[in-house]
């Protein structure tokens, strides 16, 4: 029974709020956080493994991993930025990847069920630094004015309409799309993962309710959706990555 004694416990916000594993004075380290940090010990580990001592006949872990940095550099950065612009970047597009893959990861990991992503606070960090590097990079390849120019989209063949184009361009880029950004991932790993807990406490409930058909459907139905957030989790590391170089090939073309 839920606490107000109307029967299915629904989950909601509760299923995103977690107790403090310890705090030392106003700070508070939670199990977001403790995911979050295994996440960076498990991508480092990862691939110290796999190259760490790495060898001219790949074995498993190392062809893997060679495989999934190829993907990346070739799939996303090179198809994106080109092989010139773009090899500088790989390093952060491919730890974004995998962070933002892994992290998320962990909503079908027994024990931690949860996806770091679904707290906001997550993407938007990652956001914040993605952001950054575009800001910084446009005014490094045009300088201040043409920095201003590539942001605000500003083109005088527009005429009339080139203030409301420039308003439009200088909300768009510097408020807009880093929220979009955030709240693409944080959003689809929130829905997800509420939905994987829905289907999960109705299959308990409705077994405790001797509704055994029901409770098998829903079964059913938690697993169609941990398969289901398997892909999302991968389509969603790599959506944001497309952005983010799509951002920097957007900072580092010249201006018309």
């Amino acid at each position: 029974m839920s606490e107000n004694g109307c029967g299915f416990p629904a989950p909601g916000l509760n299923s995103f709020l977690f107790k403090p594993l310890f705090s030392v004075g106003s700070f508070e380290f939670n199990k977001v956080m403790l995911l979050a940090l295994l996440t960076t010990v498990v991508l480092l580990g990862v691939f110290w493994a796999a190259f760490g001592k790495a060898k001219v006949v790949p074995g498993k872990l190392q062809m893997a991993a060679e495989a999934g940095y190829d993907f990346v550099r070739r799939g996303v950065v090179y198809e994106t930025l080109g092989k010139r612009e773009g090899e500088k970047y790989v390093p952060l597009i491919v730890a974004l990847f995998f962070f933002i893959w892994i992290m998320n990861i962990w909503s079908v990991i027994p024990l931690a069920q949860f996806p770091v992503g679904s707290v906001i606070a997550i993407p938007a960090f990652l956001a914040l630094v993605v952001w950054v590097l575009w800001v910084s990079l446009t005014f490094k390849r045009h300088g201040f004015v043409g920095g201003w120019k590539n942001i605000t989209g500003w083109d005088k063949s527009l005429g009339p309409v080139l203030p409301l184009v420039v308003v439009i361009e200088f909300f768009s880029n510097l408020f807009v799309r880093p929220f979009t950004h955030a709240v693409r991932l944080f959003a689809n790993m929130f829905a997800g993962h509420l939905m994987l807990v829905m289907f999960t406490v109705a299959s308990w409930y409705l077994l405790n309710s001797y509704m055994i058909p029901a409770a098998g459907v829903s079964f059913i139905m938690t697993m169609i959706m941990i398969l289901f957030e398997l892909f999302v989790q991968a389509v969603q590391a790599y959506v944001f990555v497309m952005l983010t170089c799509s951002y920097i090939q957007g900072a580092l073309a010249e201006h018309h």
